[in-house]
């Protein structure tokens, strides 16, 4: 194929505006998917995927298409468009020349679109701006959306498409404006040497680590010699193709495509998303120049992950590792807890990022040689979501801290790190949104309003933005609004640890840091709660909310009572006394028994307390 007509590009949009519908009507157009095998979101590969109704990872394709009789091959990257998986799209710019930007007539541009409209901006593709849902939308909805989309492309009205992804209305003209507007690749297919930008990866058992790259120079070809500049790690070429889309193994990958490579290995920490690929190489020639690869994700949300049976930890680790491989925004580093044993520290890019992650693990999908003694799956049991805050330890100067358990008790200062947030809502909503002020420490508001729609800007503390946030937003605005938001930097907080102990037995998973106001509601709410979960004993149980050593909530679980004398009746009460008085000094022993053991809290109730 002639470099000249190749179209490379991505569709982006907030969340539900219709990317993947999108992307199901261009493989049916191209005839990449014959109709007979369509289904809905069928890029959408993880099951997670499909049940949730998101995209979670972006998803490339190739397809082929014939306008004016002239033969063109288009490789279409679908994003994700939640703001947690921004990463994912970010990767995805570098490989690509165009966006389609599009935004659903019924609800017109959202928080996300403008964050993704500036990211797109400025790694300088083309844009072309979509509007989409055209069937379910009125025509003043669609001309609102219209306007304001050429508005915040600074193109005129008629330049923005009108489609339908349900119906494949106008989805012909879209492909043929991005032949158009959408620049072939350049490169050079004559270099001596391939060079290649490795955007996602997966692991296979028999084919090792396959690379997804951009080709930028030159040529890739099965059996030729490769190395990855970034661990300076060489292997032979296993097999090299393109998304059809499963993996469909071909002759060559040549500059402009986009393909896979498999490298056949198999240590997950040789490879790193980002990294330059070369192949042909001479290893007495370093003087290959890598391409720009990608800023490091910077997580902002720390989870402790422990394996449920410690006998999983090694599984665990295993797991993590081809994870890491396919989500290359997940961190992790071993963490140890004195109740729960060896597992492991996760950084993450939000609340959903390490739900997701959550799921993907207790399904086993990254299991060794996918699956293992215990059907691949990993049962674990995590801390609270927490982020990482910048403690001045007296007379010790400062210290980060990402895990709540390691948090000091009399801190002479702490930092926390803070956001700006976007919340794009209906006008009706405001003062709805607004009063979430009352239960979130929201500062700087800052209000503008365009038509029927309201932009409200503010300061967050990043730890209020991962609690529901989200949630709250959507609730009070019926679904309407929608979130946004970039961290900014630290400011001083006022907070304490929470700790939580059972028959004095402090559990660190449970521990947390609370804005010093909501200390007293959330120690009362969290001992209620884990009254109600844990299963009565033959002997009482207290628990105790703790902050700065002092005890500031408690309850108690009262000792199950089993009647020893009811087969007894009639004659002297000296035989009951006795029965009663074993009881009392069986009950005891339990007592100090538990008091001197280790505590021990399942995976279900730890889940349970963990939910929102």
């Amino acid at each position: 194929m002639n470099q000249e007509n190749i179209r490379n590009f991505l569709i982006t949009a907030h969340i539900d505006h219709g990317k993947s519908t999108l992307a199901d009507r261009l493989l049916e157009i191209t005839g990449t998917v014959d109709k007979r095998h369509m289904r809905p979101q069928y890029l959408d590969q993880l099951e997670l995927e499909r049940e949730r109704g998101i995209t979670i990872k972006m998803a490339p394709v190739k397809m082929s298409y014939t306008l004016n009789s002239k033969l063109y091959t288009l490789n279409l990257i679908d994003t994700p468009g939640h703001s947690d998986f921004s990463y994912e799209v970010s990767r995805a710019l570098a490989a690509v020349e165009g966006a389609v930007l599009l935004v659903d007539a019924t609800q017109g541009i959202q928080a996300q679109t403008l964050a993704n409209f500036e990211n797109a901006r400025k790694a300088g593709l083309a844009i072309i701006g979509a509007v989409n849902k055209i069937d379910a939308a009125d025509a003043d909805q669609i001309l609102s959306s219209i306007k304001d989309l050429s508005e915040l492309l600074q193109c005129r009205i008629e330049e923005i498409l009108r489609v339908s992804a349900r119906t494949g209305a106008g989805v012909g003209d879209l492909l043929a404006a991005v032949l158009k507007s959408v620049p072939a690749p350049k490169g050079f297919r004559q270099s001596e040497f391939g060079r290649a930008l490795i955007f996602d990866s997966l692991f296979d058992e028999h084919r090792g680590i396959i690379a997804f790259v951009r080709v930028f120079d030159g040529t890739f070809r099965a059996g030729e010699n490769a190395e990855l500049l970034a661990k300076k790690a060489g292997f032979k070429i296993k097999e090299v193709g393109y998304f059809a889309p499963a993996l469909s193994a071909g002759k060559e990958l040549v500059s402009g495509d986009i393909g896979y490579v498999a490298t056949g290995i198999k240590d997950p920490d040789k490879l790193k998303i980002g990294d330059t690929i070369i192949s042909n190489y001479r290893l007495q020639n370093s003087a290959y120049s890598a391409l720009p690869g990608y800023l490091e994700p910077k997580p902002v949300v720390f989870v402790s992950f422990y394996p449920a049976d410690s006998n999983d930890y090694d599984n665990l680790r295993q797991s993590l590792g081809y994870l890491r491989l396919n989500d290359a925004a997940l961190t992790f580093e071993p963490d140890m807890s004195e109740v729960l044993g060896r597992g492991f520290k996760g950084g993450f890019l939000g609340r959903l990022h390490f739900e997701i992650t959550a799921d993907r693990l207790a399904r086993g999908e990254f299991s060794a040689k996918g699956g293992s003694a215990s059907g691949g799956k990993v049962e674990t049991v995590h801390s609270f979501p927490s982020v990482a805050y910048q403690i001045k330890i007296r007379g010790n100067g400062w210290i980060n801290v990402t895990n709540p358990k390691d948090f000091p008790d009399d801190p002479a200062e702490v930092l926390e790190p803070m956001t700006v947030i976007e919340i794009v809502t209906p006008a009706r909503f405001l003062s709805s949104i607004l009063g979430l002020k009352d239960i979130f420490r929201f500062s700087g508001i800052e209000v503008k309003t365009s038509g029927s729609k309201t932009l409200i800007k503010a300061k967050l503390p990043l730890a209020d933005l991962i609690s529901d946030l989200d949630d709250k937003i959507k609730s009070v605005s019926e679904g309407f609004a929608s979130l946004s938001y970039e961290t900014i930097g630290w400011e001083r907080a006022e907070v304490d640890k929470l700790e939580i102990l059972l028959a004095g037995h402090p559990i660190p998973g449970l521990t947390r840091i609370i804005p010093s106001k909501f200390t007293d509601y959330e120690a009362r709410k969290t001992a209620e709660k884990l009254k109600n979960l844990l299963p009565r004993q033959q002997f009482a149980q207290a628990i105790q909310a703790v902050v700065r050593g002092r005890v500031i909530a408690r309850e108690t679980i009262p000792a199950m009572r089993k009647d020893v004398t009811g087969y007894l009746y009639g004659g002297d009460r000296t035989r009951k006394m006795k029965l009663w008085k074993k009881q009392q000094r069986g009950k005891r022993r339990l007592k100090e028994f538990a008091e001197t053991s280790q505590v021990k809290i399942s995976a279900h109730i730890f889940k349970e307390l963990l939910k929102k």
